[in-house]
């Protein structure tokens, strides 16, 4: 662009492919023209006011844009002049051959079409500065992942990867080959990783919990290519629930209308569950599995280093690894040194195996709202149902003389629906009844360089919904996605402040289903305090109202849709249901009382368990800085990361 300005007269040509007149409004006494262009006045277009013309007409290769502004311009400047005449002369012509520098027909436009143009320029400048700003501060939060991304290409002076420097033949050691270790063995030795496993007994387990996967836990199974795991297992599919309460029974589906034919739960024999991951890693070459009972961690300078454990010959031995994950489950002896453990035992459950029975409800899972406490039926072959009496406390009747027995005979088996009681019966006849105490424990990790909890051994709930399993497979695709760009685990500083986003990023599942089952437990127990029956009463007849008052709970129970504030929404929403009925049809002040306790019981339920899940953490998990960690660089200061 060239621009040609002579005091008040100005020449602008662009390079533009229609011919455009701009008036603007700065008020001027006339529009003469210096007489050197050789067109006649009576072509330029009339006006009223009297303001400066701007004229834009196509040549062969430019256009000229010409501002007049006076009425007594001066001496024009002899070179320019001469330019003027030579392009009108030169390069214009009119339909009848007769030389002018504007043709006759032009189109007024109003002015603030330029101004808009000259407007948007500056804007679109400011962005693209504003763009740039910002892309150099991105850059710096890359950096970190496009040099990890490389590391693998990246060799030490001396010719080794940085790796065999350490002289551990072991990136990742896992303490545990239950569902939690099993599945993170399996994950990370696909990834590439090199992984040790320790296990104290590798033969099958034979447990009475952990058999049911519920939907949203079948897809994080599918994430981490582990699906076909509950195949030849005899595994059964989960449709939903159904709720018995007082002779009345309900069914509540999943929400699987927008999810592959294949989504459903899963129940199966826990042990069958996990010998098929165990196979599985086993199968891996950078995966090896060995029986041994971990004793201690070992430590030096404030960073684990490995582990202690004795082999099955009694032999101590040391194991070393850059990261050591403990997944040593429920019983877990060594969480005390990673973690602050507080761990509940509000119940116990008591367990029997139902043989060729026929649930009410097929492919469901079962719930009797009984006295004291829930009991649970589930599939877990396609012959046998089992049954989860659930007794409050820690100390259930003996077994060896008889008392859980006639308990389960008198007390239980009247409550649970006539179609299974005989089957009941003779579950309880055959005698292999076992028990397992049901433990509940926040997540309160102390980081702690070079090791990791997971699994039921960093945090538990209790088992009334089955979520256990969905919450460990939830965490170890979290663990997965923040150590996939690392190739280099030994910077264990580093790590563990990188780390630290692991328990933000785990919480919007975890702690959603953590709350829902304590939560759930506590509604449906049994209880002489009359505001928590009708809470009680008031859950069931919430859920069998129908639409979203039973999808909505059964999405976020199955893991499908974890959202903390949709929970707490839910959970108080049958709250002012329940108070709904107390008051309708007529209010009297006994029912009004008893509503108010009710909102009081509801909140001293869902509230000291969103304490300790962490309040923040659970619905404002990018308040934390922790959550914006990027992996750290071999060398970077740690403070920068």
């Amino acid at each position: 662009m060239v621009m040609l300005i002579i005091k008040q007269q100005v020449m602008l040509i662009i390079k533009q492919q229609h011919l455009l007149v701009c008036r603007s409004h700065l008020p001027t006494q006339s529009h003469s023209l210096p007489p050197v262009f050789p067109f006649r006045t009576t072509h330029l277009p009339k006006t009223k006011t009297k303001t400066p013309l701007f004229f834009l007409h196509k040549s062969f290769t430019t256009t000229t844009l010409l501002l007049l502004h006076s009425s007594n311009p001066p001496p024009p400047h002899k070179d320019i002049y001469s330019q003027l005449h030579h392009l009108s002369t030169a390069s214009f012509s009119s339909s009848s051959g007769s030389p002018f520098l504007f043709p006759a027909k032009m189109v007024p436009i109003d002015p603030y079409v330029f101004w808009t143009f000259f407007a948007s320029i500056l804007g679109f400048l400011a962005l693209w500065v504003l763009r740039r700003h910002n892309a150099g501060v991105n850059k710096k939060k890359t950096t970190a992942t496009q040099i990890l991304l490389n590391q693998e290409a990246r060799i030490s002076d001396d010719g080794r990867d940085f790796r065999a420097v350490s002289g551990s033949d072991t990136d990742v050691l896992i303490v545990g080959a239950g569902v939690a270790g099993s599945a993170l063995a399996c994950t990370l030795g696909k990834d590439g990783r090199r992984v040790r496993v320790i296990e104290r007994d590798l033969t099958e387990p034979d447990r009475i919990v952990g058999e049911l996967l519920q939907p949203g836990g079948y897809l994080k199974l599918v994430e981490l290519g582990l699906e076909d795991c509950v195949e030849e297992i005899d595994a059964q599919r989960i449709l939903g629930y159904a709720l018995f309460k007082d002779g009345k029974n309900t069914s509540l589906s999943y929400p699987l209308e927008k999810f592959h034919a294949d989504v459903a739960g899963r129940s199966f024999h826990n042990g069958r569950f996990i010998q098929r991951m165990r196979e599985k890693a086993a199968t891996l070459p950078n995966v090896r599995l060995e029986q041994g009972t971990v004793t201690s961690l070992v430590e030096e300078n404030g960073t684990i280093k490995g582990v202690q454990y004795k082999t099955r010959d009694g032999q101590e031995l040391k194991a070393y690894a850059p990261l050591t994950i403990v997944c040593d489950g429920c019983f877990s002896n060594l969480r005390r040194n990673l973690c602050d453990p507080k761990v509940q035992v509000p119940s116990c459950f008591v367990g029997l195996v139902l043989e060729d029975c026929q649930l009410p409800y097929a492919n469901h899972g079962h719930v009797i709202l009984a006295d004291p406490s829930p009991i649970l039926f589930y599939p877990i072959s396609s012959t046998e149902v089992r049954c989860l009496v659930d007794v409050p406390g820690q100390k259930v009747p003996s077994i060896a003389n008889g008392e859980m027995a006639k308990y389960l005979k008198t007390v239980v088996a009247p409550q649970i629906p006539p179609q299974i009681q005989q089957a009941f019966v003779s579950a309880v006849d055959k005698g292999n009844i076992r028990t397992m105490p049901n433990r509940s424990m926040a997540a309160n990790p102390h980081p702690t360089p070079g090791a990791l909890l997971l699994g039921d051994a960093f945090n538990m709930r209790h088992p009334l919904t089955g979520g256990g399993m969905t919450v460990a497979l939830s965490d170890i695709v979290v663990l997965q996605e923040l150590l996939s760009p690392l190739r280099d685990l030994n910077n264990a500083d580093s790590l563990c402040k990188y780390l630290e986003s692991f328990y933000t990023l785990r919480k919007p599942v975890a702690s959603t289903i953590n709350t829902l089952a304590d939560a759930l437990y506590k509604v449906f127990s049994a209880s002489p305090d009359q505001a928590r029956k009708e809470m009680r009463q008031a859950c069931f007849d919430y859920l069998s109202l129908g639409g979203t008052c039973s999808t909505g709970p059964v999405a976020l129970l199955s893991g499908l849709n974890p959202r903390p504030l949709s929970l707490v929404l839910h959970f108080f929403a049958v709250a002012i249901y329940g108070v709904g009925r107390l008051l309708l049809p007529f209010p009297s002040p006994k029912r009004m009382w008893i509503g108010a306790r009710l909102i009081s019981s509801a909140s001293g339920i869902i509230f000291p368990i969103i304490k300790a899940e962490g309040l923040q953490q659970m619905f404002f998990p990018a308040t934390i800085p922790a959550y914006y960690r990027v992996p750290p660089v071999k060398g970077e200061d740690t403070k920068n990361i």
